[in-house]
């Protein structure tokens, strides 16, 4: 199907595609029972390292089922993905970080505690522990909530929380499933703003998934835009904005047109998820 290969930017011989950090190659997921689901794919895609990529599409598509198996947190059913030049067979591998919607933070832990939980755990030496996450509470702006429980936070520091408990484990790849879902408009822009620099301060590879296509086109290099179930690329958009970028993005011109091209693309797909295609306009 055109448009079903997702293919990476970056610097290069011209003609010739730069290396994938992660590489995914007739990626298929279904899902057996009663009733038989086809969810994902085929599915090839190219991220170049340090790329921010975002994926959206219609409800039920899959987005969140492609993040699990490019994630190593479940296996595809046909294809393969590939993480610096390894294959991902089914567990995570050293290296790739995941954050989702949900609050994953731990209530009966300390904001210092919630961000070393997965430090400790592998072993993690008690001075590095507490280097790392003396940074990332510096850096993620929760300094000064450092001895309080998530019950004592609003859910954009929750999620700041769960945030720097995957930077401190330096992943490189790190791989987001509706991180901001449960906020409200203001502070997703500014979560946002924390991501950018986040990105570029570590230099991580990004894959976000995100129904807001707003929040799509502020953050990312590129888009992929994906079918109704079983979900495949069918386009890929180059937002084209300087690495530099924060929220303030939005006030501009181009950032409008980013928006209204990704809804174009999406609106057919959307219906189709919903059972009402024959309702789309030519």
């Amino acid at each position: 199907m055109p448009g079903n290969a997702v293919n990476g930017g970056g610097s290069g011989a011209p003609g010739a595609p730069a290396a994938s950090h992660l590489r995914a190659r007739g990626v298929t997921r279904h899902y057996g029972g009663a009733l038989p689901v086809h969810a994902l794919g085929p599915i090839d895609l190219d991220l170049v390292r340090g790329e921010f990529f975002a994926v959206v599409g219609p409800s039920g598509c899959g987005k969140s089922t492609l993040l699990d198996v490019l994630a190593g947190l479940s296996p595809p059913s046909e294809g393969e993905v590939v993480f610096e030049g390894a294959p991902v067979r089914g567990e995570v591998p050293d290296g790739i970080g995941a954050v989702f919607q949900e609050d994953a933070s731990f209530p009966w832990l300390t904001v210092r505690d919630n961000i070393a939980f997965g430090l400790r755990r592998t072993g993690v030496d008690a001075a590095e522990i507490r280097r790392r996450v003396d940074y990332a509470v510096g850096f993620m702006g929760l300094k000064d909530f450092s001895a309080a429980y998530p019950a004592q936070l609003s859910g954009g520091m929750r999620q700041r929380v769960c945030i720097a408990r995957t930077l401190v484990l330096q992943p490189r790849f790190i791989l987001l499933d509706e991180p901001f879902g449960a906020l409200d408009q203001q502070t997703r822009l500014l979560m946002g703003d924390e991501l950018l620099r986040l990105w570029r301060e570590t230099g991580a590879t990004i894959l976000l998934i995100t129904h807001a296509l707003d929040e799509a086109a502020m953050l990312s290099d590129r888009v992929g835009v994906m079918s109704a179930r079983p979900g495949r690329f069918i386009d890929s958009l180059t937002t084209g904005w300087p690495r530099e970028r924060d929220s303030r993005i939005v006030a501009e011109p181009a950032f409008g047109a980013v928006t209204a091209r990704l809804w174009s693309l999406l609106r057919v797909e959307s219906l189709k998820a919903i059972g009402t295609a024959g309702a789309a306009a030519p």
